[in-house]
């Protein structure tokens, strides 16, 4: 499929987790969704295991289930609450982030395509050491994933609060003991296409030379 006209540069700083913006009514082909996981398969693993396993949903069943799963999480997260912020603008943008949000929780089950990304890991009791070697063989495929996505039109957000829940999706899905899931990604189409940079904090701030 043609991809937008895009550098690489403005590829990787105008991929945004799309909520408000996916087009729930517009059906995603299965050999888009395809043409994604075969770039998403170039990413780096650890020792080149490429354990990862991609679980695709598209029947509305299936959706609603995860969904449901999804919005009970989120209905504990959200009341909990949220850190508050004194700078106004970073508050701003937190509030617009909540309300992209509950949007995401209500419409989840319209999401024409949920893709979950999970890894190997050789035991259903896996050890808990090498957490940074286990997911890293497992999220930059996921984040190439919605780069891809985002080249050919469609957006996608990062989300984990269903994993509250991981055992009953796996149970629901068939998902074997000794695979863990990682992420959840909502793929749609994007109302419109013209994603900007985000507002991040100055480099400075988190940069550190030769030590701390």
């Amino acid at each position: 499929m043609a991809t937008l006209d895009l550098t690489a540069d403005e590829l990787l700083t105008t991929t945004r987790t799309v909520r408000k913006r996916l087009d729930l009514t517009r059906p995603v082909p299965m050999e888009l969704i395809r043409e994604c996981l075969e770039i998403a398969l170039q990413a780096p693993s650890g020792s080149n295991r490429q354990g990862w396993h991609w679980i695709v949903l598209t029947d509305p069943a299936t959706r609603a289930a995860v969904a449901e799963l999804y919005a009970k999480s989120f209905g504990a997260y959200r009341d909990a609450g949220r850190a508050t912020w004194d700078d106004a603008t970073r508050e701003a943008t937190q509030q617009r982030v909540q309300s992209s949000a509950d949007f995401l929780a209500e419409h989840m089950a319209e999401v024409p395509v949920l893709v979950i990304g999970a890894i190997e890991t050789g035991s259903a009791d896996f050890s808990p050491g090498n957490q940074a070697g286990l997911w890293g063989s497992l999220l930059p495929a996921a984040w190439s994933l919605q780069l891809a996505l985002r080249a050919r039109g469609l957006g996608s957000a990062w989300t984990t609060l269903h994993l509250s829940y991981e055992r009953e999706v796996a149970e629901l899905l068939g998902i074997p003991a000794t695979v863990k899931q990682g992420v959840l990604l909502p793929v749609a189409y994007t109302k419109g296409t013209d994603f900007k940079p985000a507002r991040r904090q100055p480099l400075d701030e988190v940069l550190h030379v030769d030590g701390w």
